[in-house]
């Protein structure tokens, strides 16, 4: 059940939400997951898998949500999109009709007329559609929820999509065995794209593609952006990735948001120690090229059992007294670029062009 006590009241400022009319605003999201233990279950601690995020994301761009593996990103979008049930904090989605209304607040009923403005691309494109259902079933079954009885508009409206995502009409009635995995991501695409979405949570849609079909899969998730005026959350953990197709990024670690700017800026120069060990990690396709190697020493901290101050202090090379034992301030260094570093103006840190 979400709860509201430490939400923050509608119309209170945040320095990362400076948007004018953002399509979305997360302010202070909270994921907490439950450890329980003995008979009697009782819960003896929690997993902070998203720990007080604070980002925007303006109408018709793509904000990338970058971090390792277990670091909250799946879980944030999952909650925006209320497959999870946030602990707390705010999702303000502006609709259609330019109404804002907070997600975490609505139940059941009152999400189901929004559920077609904001839809998800999953990692899986073996797992995420079922066996037993052919194209037309799974491309047309948001069509069948949303309202469309009628088998021959149905039918229409999927032979535009498969055609929209470059697979043939004549497909619809086969099997998703019959296709290759880049063939199935697009069928995945095309179902999200039934109900003409405004908002598409893509998350980690190329990871299990092979390079080749990865460039071409962004590739349309471009041209549909362009062609159907689409806002993307893109989440991965592969930097090359977001810097291709991202507007802006945005750097987690351990539940907590510890960076955010445009692409460039950040690629370009980034403000956090950990945002410059990840860049340091990409590797290049030029050899004469040398890159910094940064090693991170020891483990990624538990959500569970976080370190006090800043998260990141045990593994940074440039932390100090005041890193072990006060959380930084996630603040605006440069216009558009945030970071939650304490040395964020004394660091001059690596980049790559």
């Amino acid at each position: 059940m979400t709860t509201t006590n430490s939400q923050p009241v509608l119309g209170i400022k945040h320095p990362v939400l400076e948007a004018k009319h953002p399509l979305l605003e997360v302010r202070d999201l909270r994921k907490y997951f439950p450890i329980r233990k003995g008979f009697l279950r009782k819960t003896v601690g929690h997993v902070r898998a998203v720990d007080d995020i604070n980002f925007f994301i303006n109408e018709g761009e793509t904000l990338g949500l970058v971090g390792e593996s277990g670091c909250g990103k799946t879980t944030a979008s999952r909650c925006i999109l209320r497959a999870l049930e946030p602990t707390s904090g705010q999702m303000l989605f502006r609709t259609e009709d330019g109404n804002v209304v907070d997600l975490a607040l609505l139940n059941r009923e009152q999400l189901k007329p929004l559920r077609s403005q904001m839809q998800m691309i999953f990692q899986d494109p073996y797992g995420s559609l079922n066996p037993r259902m052919t194209l037309f079933d799974i491309v047309g079954e948001p069509l069948l929820i949303e309202g469309m009885r009628n088998r021959r508009q149905r039918e229409e409206r999927v032979a535009e999509l498969l055609r929209l995502v470059g697979l043939r009409p004549e497909f619809m009635q086969r099997f998703p065995h019959a296709f290759s995995g880049g063939q199935r991501q697009r069928i995945g695409i095309a179902r999200a794209l039934a109900v003409n979405p405004r908002l598409v949570v893509a998350d980690e849609p190329v990871s299990a593609l092979d390079v080749s079909v990865q460039a071409q899969t962004l590739n349309l998730l471009l041209d549909l952006q362009k062609r159907l005026h689409l806002t993307y959350l893109f989440v991965s953990h592969n930097l090359s990735v977001v810097k291709h197709i991202c507007d802006r990024v945005t750097v987690m670690y351990v539940g907590k948001i510890v960076e955010t700017a445009t692409s460039q800026a950040l690629f370009a120069r980034p403000r956090h120690p950990y945002t410059a060990a990840l860049l340091a990690a990409l590797p290049v396709a030029d050899p004469r090229v040398k890159t910094g190697n940064v090693e991170l020493p020891g483990e990624v901290a538990s959500p569970a059992h976080p370190p006090s101050g800043c998260y990141f202090h045990p593994r940074c090379t440039y932390c100090i007294d005041r890193c072990t034992t006060e959380a930084p301030a996630y603040r605006e260094i440069t216009p558009g670029h945030f970071t939650a570093c304490h040395r964020a103006d004394e660091l001059d840190l690596a980049g790559m062009a």
